[in-house]
Order: structure tokens, then C-alpha cells, then sequence
């Protein structure tokens, strides 16, 4: 039978303290890659949202879906910019055109439906932003009845 020795029980501790930093480092990793995952998968919903509350937009504001038939109407598609209006001018008219290449398809409308657009637009912001108030103004109003607010309690004259 063999006896410990101060170094075996050094060595043995450092060999436990070097598989709990391996082990920490793992799971230090799995937590970096879920956020990173998770943030991916938020940053995409996101996108994926606005532009449908766009394209929604755009058809309440008379846009028409229109789906390329040729090759050279594809192209156009996909050299339009991708998340914005363009304004195009063909025979005269002017007509705005909002590319969805991911569903190989346009929305095009003229300058009423624009106009229109750019109304549903400014109400939606308007809308947004009153709703981030009522949120701002509902939690302030939280939970300050129940300690006394700024009234009794807090000293002389402080009311």
C-alpha cells in the first residue's frame, strides 16, 4: 500500500482544478453560443415583422401584388433595393415599386397609393409611440401607493 504525499496531493488537486476549469470553459461556450442563437433568432423575427406590417401597409394603401412573368422582369426584381420604395418613371407615370425577392414578387402602386401609404405610415408611428407612453406612464404608476409615495413618512416638509 502506497502512501500520499504532499505532492501526490498537489498534483491531484490540480489535476480536479484543471477539469473544473475545463468544464466551466464548456459550459461558459454553450451559454455564449445559446445567447448568440437566441439574438440571431430575435434580430430576425424583428426584420420579419416590419416588413410585413410594411407590405400590409402597402396593400391597405391600394399597392397591387404583381409577380414577374419574364426573366428580365425577374431581374429587375432583384437589382431593386431591398426594404424600400423605389420611385420608377415609365412612360410618363410614376409608379413606386417595394421588391419582396424572397417571395418573388412587387408591390407597385402610383402616386395616390404612395401618398396613402406614407398617411397609414405616419398614423402607425403616432399609434406606436402612444402606446409606448401609456407603457411608460402604466409603469410609473405602479406600486407607489404601497409605500406612501411622497407624502407622510418621509420627514418633515417634504410634502
Amino acid at each position: 500500500m502506497r502512501e500520499f504525499t504532499l505532492s501526490d496531493e498537489i498534483i491531484s488537486e490540480r489535476t480536479a482544478n484543471l477539469e473544473r476549469t475545463k468544464d466551466m470553459k464548456q459550459t461558459i461556450s454553450f451559454k455564449i453560443i445559446g445567447t448568440l442563437a437566441l439574438l440571431a433568432l430575435t434580430v430576425g423575427c424583428a426584420t420579419t415583422t416590419a416588413t410585413q406590417d410594411t407590405e400590409a401597409m402597402l396593400v391597405a394603401s391600394g399597392f397591387k401584388v404583381v409577380t414577374p412573368k419574364t426573366a428580365a422582369q425577374q431581374q429587375k426584381l432583384q437589382n431593386l433595393p431591398p426594404g424600400k420604395i423605389a420611385q420608377i418613371t415609365k412612360g410618363g407615370k410614376t409608379y413606386y415599386v417595394f421588391p419582396d425577392a424572397a417571395d418573388n414578387q412587387a408591390y407597385v402602386g402610383g402616386p395616390k397609393q404612395y401618398q396613402a401609404y406614407q398617411q397609414y405610415r405616419l398614423e402607425h408611428q403616432l399609434a406606436q409611440q402612444q402606446l409606448e407612453t401609456a407603457e411608460i406612464y402604466q409603469d410609473s404608476m405602479m406600486g407607489w401607493g404601497a409605500w406612501g409615495g411622497w407624502g407622510f413618512g418621509w420627514g418633515p416638509g417634504w410634502y
